[in-house]
């Protein structure tokens, strides 16, 4: 009787020192194993067909440093919004400023920035309400201030032919910006509460990967040569809410 071949995708967990890595196993009819780490920080392990799982975790401890110095880089880009309770006094943000929120009742439906605070005008006052038109004001004044640091960004690129890329507004849990296999540039709707220049370096970033593929030093060497002062408006952007 034949033993079963192994699963083909396994969720397993490795401890490493005082922490774990979960990862994600998949086995390929390849010769070479290979350890990824994703922008939303998941490890995964694609491992030649028949690898022991001791050859498999060994590798993936030689590794550990390195998987998590990848995920610290990539939590610069998981969005971290606190929940909102969306009631009288409390702070909401908008190009790297906090505003305290004041509700009006009122006919009129409006988002004002009046005086120092978000002035939320409607015939409600419920929580709901407020989240629904500040969201909307929010969306509205992200696709003005993204158009203007996608723009920005791009004309940086005029000595190198990167064609003609476009950007599309997404809600992305894990994400400040992506950029697609096509080219496209993914710009999450809630970096409008970080400051302008930590929008203009989020754009900046994804328009690099259209030359440099992989956070390699290339990409690393581009984006300092662009935006020297990149660093600063990445931890401003990590940091802001």
């Amino acid at each position: 009787m034949h033993e079963s071949s192994p699963p083909q995708l396994l969720n397993r967990e490795l401890a490493y020192g005082t922490s774990t890595i979960p990862y994600q196993l998949e086995y390929r009819p390849r010769k070479n194993l290979t350890i990824e780490v994703h922008p939303d920080k998941e490890v995964k392990v694609i491992a030649p067909e028949g690898a022991s799982l001791s050859e498999i975790e060994a590798r993936l401890l030689k590794r550990g440093a390195w998987i998590q110095r990848q995920q610290r880089f990539f939590a610069q880009f998981l969005p971290r919004i606190p929940v909102r309770q969306y009631v009288p006094g409390e702070t909401h943000y908008y190009l790297g400023k906090g505003y305290p929120l004041k509700l009006v009742q009122a006919r009129e439906r409006s988002v004002k920035l009046i005086g120092g605070h978000f002035t939320v005008y409607g015939p409600s006052t419920e929580p709901e309400y407020v989240r629904s038109i500040l969201t909307s004001w929010y969306y509205n004044h992200a696709q003005l201030k993204f158009r203007e640091a996608f723009e920005s960004a791009l004309r940086a690129f005029r000595p190198w032919d990167i064609g003609t890329p476009t950007y599309e507004i997404r809600r992305m849990k894990k994400r400040w910006g992506s950029c697609t296999p096509q080219g496209k540039i993914l710009l999450n709707p809630d970096l409008i509460q970080a400051p302008f220049r930590s929008i203009y370096y989020v754009c900046l970033h994804e328009l690099c990967h259209l030359r440099h593929p992989r956070h390699d030093k290339h990409f690393y060497a581009l984006q300092k040569q662009l935006m020297p002062d990149w660093e600063k408006w990445k931890q401003r952007l990590e940091g802001f809410g």
